[in-house]
């Protein structure tokens, strides 16, 4: 599992730009899957089972990044954001295009701002490849965030762990059902452009009409110093969702997550917050509308380069999702 994420996480795939991730994992799911296609978003669905309710669970492939959108007169890359950038943590970093070439993050004027808050349009991409000039790169180019995958004790430290992390439990989930069966339809889809409004989940939802939703993604976890006021930690557990700003988690779902890891032993806190949400939002509003639940990873400093999880929260969510799609699952008048 861990060589599995760190594999996924080091890829490039921002928004719109998936497909090397797509790769990666259809390698991995071809001779797990009864079915699979890509729908023509670009979002990868596997179905595994045939039984007569049709759960979607969805975890996106894609990550924050930029695109180019100006080459200024000293050849530097200006660019929009793809996804929600912070301008607190961009200085330094470096971005990869999908040529190969590297470029670093600079901003104007650092030295006269040390102590100043930047905006994004402060920020350039440093192409420069000589004296003579720079690093074939052009307007219209995407680049995703360079970081190595590490890991220090049971914390595993990079980029992109939202949500190849999902990905990876999703495809570890679809091998142990490949061994085990499941008594529904299964579809796993592995979404595009999450970070840009889910689009990939709105368009697979359609497409499957699912009985049920599960939406798989990490959430900002509350213990650094001065953290969020949410209460989830990590190395507690699954965070089983009830509330974020986009998806009101229906009670019968939530307390059928509850009951099921409860059931296994498995590790959970509940999770409520403000301000994001997932794939989850759309699912449920797919065609007449979806029951729909999440189960996500907590994780430290979302949308860095140094995103920090714990790898027994990772076991516990694959747990608990494994424990969903094996059993009895009542929905709606059935509950």
């Amino acid at each position: 599992m861990e060589a599995l994420i760190k594999r996924l996480a080091e890829a490039w795939g921002p928004s719109g730009y998936e497909h090397h991730v797509r790769d990666l994992i259809r390698a991995e799911v071809e001779p797990l899957a009864d079915e699979l296609w890509i729908d023509p978003l670009g979002s990868l669905i596997c179905r595994v089972g045939s039984g007569e309710k049709r759960i979607m669970t969805a975890a996106h492939m894609d990550e924050i990044g930029l695109i180019v959108g100006h080459l200024d007169r000293q050849g530097y890359a200006r660019f929009s954001a793809i996804g929600s950038l912070f301008p607190a943590m961009l200085l330094g970093t470096r971005v990869r295009f999908e040529n190969g070439v590297i470029g670093t993050l600079g901003v104007e004027n650092p030295y006269s701002k040390r102590r100043s808050v930047y905006n994004l349009d402060d920020f350039f991409v440093d192409i420069s490849a000589s004296v003579d000039g720079n690093a074939e790169v052009h307007v219209g180019d995407p680049a995703g965030f360079v970081g190595e995958v590490v890991t220090r004790g049971e914390r595993m430290i990079g980029k992109s762990l939202d949500d190849r992390t999902g990905c990876a439990i999703q495809i570890e989930a679809m091998r142990r059902l490949k061994e085990s069966g499941t008594p529904h339809s299964v579809y796993f889809a592995f979404t595009v452009q999450e970070e840009v409004g889910s689009r990939g989940a709105q368009t697979a939802a359609y497409a499957i009409e699912p009985h049920l939703g599960i939406a798989l993604d990490v959430t900002g976890a509350g213990d650094p110093p001065h953290g969020e006021r949410v209460g989830v930690y990590l190395g507690n557990g699954v965070a089983i969702k009830a509330r974020d700003a986009g998806l009101i988690v229906p009670a019968a779902i939530r307390d059928l997550f509850v009951q099921r890891a409860e059931d296994a032993g498995i590790p959970y806190q509940m999770e409520v917050i403000e301000g994001a949400s997932t794939d989850g939002r759309v699912i449920q509003l797919a065609r007449a509308g979806v029951p729909t639940g999440a189960l996500s990873i907590p994780l430290r400093y979302v949308h860095t380069p140094s995103e920090t999880l714990d790898l027994r929260d990772v076991q516990a969510t694959l747990d608990l999702l494994v424990a969903i799609l094996t059993g009895p699952v009542a929905l709606g008048s059935e509950a």
